[in-house]
């Protein structure tokens, strides 16, 4: 199978589907090579510091199989700026909404990697600067990076988005992400959009103002998980 790829208007950055070809990819972008083994041998596994039973992520054998996982390499390390970045990011906005039309499966994902980057705080810059615009559309923004220190929903200690090169990763939003939108309500808001769409505007708004968590209390990812364990993101 021919490898799909698009590319960003921004940038001109290629976004390859990862397992159309993952041997291929790697031979291409030898600094990524480690993504493909975190995803192969970490992810589809459980972890006994993982607080839960399953895998450290229960969506990524499915997205393996189906084939819904997407990446580009920005080069530059420690030389990329802010600016190319959030272009990046935003060209991985524009063609995950072109993928999710073409098909609309809740387990796409496109990641935008940065090897070599080792001022990780230049990620949670620019993570902080997209997310509201992601947010809005009905989508997570994550920040993965060596030793990132946001806890595990399942088990404080355990640090899920510690990752081997820093990365942002763009995906469909789910009902279990209550949690990383509780600190503000536009956030909120758009979650109950996605999750309760069929409640009035305004009831959307009203709840959103109610359940929105402040100061500290937003950070402790945690404790504001509200979902059991056998009850699945949707």
């Amino acid at each position: 199978m021919t490898p799909r790829a698009r590319f960003g208007r921004r940038t001109g950055l290629q976004w390859r589907n990862i397992y159309d070809d993952s041997a291929a990819w790697v031979v291409e972008h030898p600094e990524a090579a480690a993504l493909v083994a975190w995803i192969d041998d970490y992810l589809v596994h459980p972890h006994p510091e993982l607080g839960r039973e399953g895998a450290v992520c229960p969506f990524v054998r499915q997205a393996i199989r189906r084939r819904t996982l997407w990446a580009a390499v920005v080069a530059g390390g420690d030389g990329l700026t802010a600016t190319r970045m959030a272009d990046a990011v935003d060209d991985a906005v524009d063609i995950h909404r072109q993928l999710r039309a073409a098909d609309p499966d809740a387990l796409l994902s496109s990641l935008t990697l940065f090897p070599g980057l080792s001022r990780t705080t230049l990620v949670d810059a620019v993570h902080a600067a997209r997310k509201s615009g992601v947010v809005e559309q009905g989508m997570m923004l994550g920040q993965f990076y060596p030793d990132c220190p946001v806890p595990g929903l399942w088990n404080r200690e355990f640090r899920p988005l510690d990752a081997p090169l820093p990365m942002l990763i763009i995906r469909r939003m789910m009902s279990t992400d209550f949690p990383f939108l509780a600190a503000r309500s536009d956030w909120l808001y758009a979650y109950l959009s996605t999750v309760a769409p069929d409640l009035p505007r305004k009831l959307r708004r009203s709840i959103a103002e109610r359940i929105r968590v402040e100061g500290p209390a937003a950070e402790a990812i945690t404790e504001l998980r509200v979902h059991a364990p056998g009850e699945h993101a949707r």
